[in-house]
């Protein structure tokens, strides 16, 4: 069965969420949406999922600053974080490229990122861009630490990072390639990232969604998905904003 590029992506993050009891999604994060609520879908309501900005799939009535308290509580296990620059250390880059007094690009801004990746167990990077642009030796500012002192606490951090071309899994500071998507090899994701990273001798091919899967992302998830996000779920799924 044919399927789209966000379509196998989803299907990756929803196994990487696994068991779990929450997952919290923040803003302008589609493809985790979407991985949230198949996951979801798949555990018969389990896990809860909470999607930053959307009525019908959030308790919170007071927005972030409600989601960092809980991320404090202990009560998210599951977050995503991307980035302008992601380095093979697991560091994020929100900020800026180029001297800090003058830079040469200005990025978003952390919005509490650090925060949430050193209290949320399992965080998934993602990042449908990659590029040595984006996939660096070294970011240029560290907005997010993918690693810490010893002596510092910390309950959680990065575990996988998805791209357009592969999966990694990070561990002990590293990243090593877990698979590559079709159509995709390992000399092209050699030759487009800008860290050095480990991998097996024989690296798989990502599988794709079975036909259940897809099924249940284009006929449940896809209109779900719609209230939040209507562009994408029209792009991607061609499905339009679900009726009141």
């Amino acid at each position: 069965m044919n399927f789209r590029p966000e379509e196998l992506l989803a299907d990756q993050i929803a196994q990487l969420i696994g068991d779990v009891r929450h997952v919290a999604v923040g803003n302008a994060s589609p493809i985790p949406a979407t991985a949230a609520l198949l996951a979801r879908e798949r555990g018969n309501g389990r896990p809860y999922v909470s999607l930053l900005g959307s009525p019908k799939n959030t308790f919170w009535t007071d927005g972030a600053r409600e989601l960092f308290d809980c991320a404090g509580q202990g009560r998210i296990d599951v977050f995503f974080l991307s980035g302008g620059q992601i380095d093979g250390h697991g560091n994020i880059n929100l900020v800026e490229i180029g001297d800090h007094a003058h830079p040469k690009v200005r990025f978003p801004g952390s919005f509490g990122s650090a925060y949430l990746y050193y209290v949320v167990p399992k965080v998934i990077l993602f990042r449908t861009e990659h590029s040595r642009r984006t996939l660096v030796r070294q970011v240029d500012y560290i907005s997010a630490p993918g690693a810490n002192e010893p002596n510092v606490f910390r309950t959680g951090g990065p575990v996988a990072l998805i791209t357009n071309r592969c999966l990694f899994s990070f561990a002990d500071g590293r990243f090593t390639l877990q698979s590559v998507h079709p159509g995709h090899t390992v000399e092209e994701v050699i030759e487009h990232t800008g860290f050095d990273f480990d991998r097996p001798d024989h690296v798989p091919e990502t599988p794709p969604p079975s036909a259940e899967t897809l099924k249940l992302m284009r006929e449940t998830v896809a209109p779900q998905l719609a209230e939040l996000y209507p562009q994408f779920a029209a792009q991607v799924f061609g499905v339009g904003i679900p009726a009141a």
